[in-house]
C-alpha cells in the first residue's frame, strides 16, 4: 500500500514539474517579440561615458542617405522586431545578426552601409550620446569588453530626456528594442550620425 502511495506522489510531482517546464519555455519563447532589456536598470545618457579603447584602425566611411529620412529607416527597422538571430544572417527568412540587420534596413532604401560591425567604427560623424537621436547608429564592443573592436551595434529609435532606446539583433531574442543598462553601458563605444545635412 505504501509503495502505491509513493508511486502516486512521484507521478503527481513529475506531472507538476512538466507543467512548470512547459510554462517556462512558453515565457522564454515570447521574449523575442516584446521589448526586452538584459537588466532592468537603465541609466541616463548624460551620465554615460565610453571606457572602451578602440585598438583597430578603421578608415572613415561616408554614408549617403539621399532624401531618405531617419524616421523612414527606423520605422522599417521596428517592423522587423521578433525576427530570429542568425550569425551572419542578412535576411528576413534566415534571420539577422546585428550588422546584418543594420545593413539590411539601410539597404532596403538603397543606402550603402558596411556589412561587418567593426567597419561601422567611423561610419558617419560621431555625436555625444546625450545628443543622439532617431536613426543614429550606436556602437558597442562585443562580449569581450576589452576587445578594442566594435562587435555589436544597433539603430537608435528614441532619446527621451536621456533615456536611450535602440533596435538591434541579439543572440538571445533576435530583433528587439533595448535600453541602455548595466550590460550595454560598459560596452558602449560611441554614437555615429549617418543622416547629415548636405554641405
Amino acid at each position: 500500500m505504501s509503495q502505491s502511495v509513493f508511486l502516486l506522489n512521484y507521478f503527481a510531482n513529475m506531472k507538476a514539474l512538466i507543467y512548470v517546464t512547459i510554462f517556462i519555455i512558453f515565457l522564454s519563447s515570447c521574449s523575442s517579440s516584446r521589448k526586452v532589456t538584459a537588466v532592468a536598470t537603465t541609466t541616463n545618457a548624460k551620465e554615460i561615458r565610453s571606457t572602451v579603447v578602440i585598438k583597430k584602425k578603421v578608415p572613415a566611411y561616408k554614408v549617403n542617405t539621399g532624401k531618405i529620412t531617419p524616421d523612414e529607416v527606423v520605422t522599417y527597422a521596428e517592423s522587423l522586431a521578433g525576427i530570429r538571430y542568425t550569425y551572419g544572417g542578412t535576411s528576413i527568412s534566415k534571420g539577422f545578426d546585428c550588422s546584418g540587420l543594420v545593413n539590411f534596413v539601410f539597404g532596403h532604401f538603397n543606402i550603402a552601409v558596411p556589412r561587418i560591425s567593426w567597419q561601422f567604427t567611423n561610419a558617419g560623424m560621431e555625436v555625444p550620446i546625450a545628443d543622439s537621436r532617431r536613426g543614429d547608429i550606436i556602437l558597442f564592443s562585443g562580449h569581450d569588453v576589452n576587445s578594442g573592436v566594435v562587435g555589436h551595434l544597433g539603430i537608435i529609435i528614441s532619446n527621451e530626456k536621456g533615456n536611450i532606446e535602440f533596435i538591434h539583433s541579439a543572440e538571445r531574442g533576435g530583433v528587439m528594442i533595448s535600453e541602455m543598462n548595466s550590460y550595454f553601458i560598459p560596452r558602449f563605444v560611441k554614437v555615429n550620425r549617418v543622416f547629415l545635412p548636405d554641405k
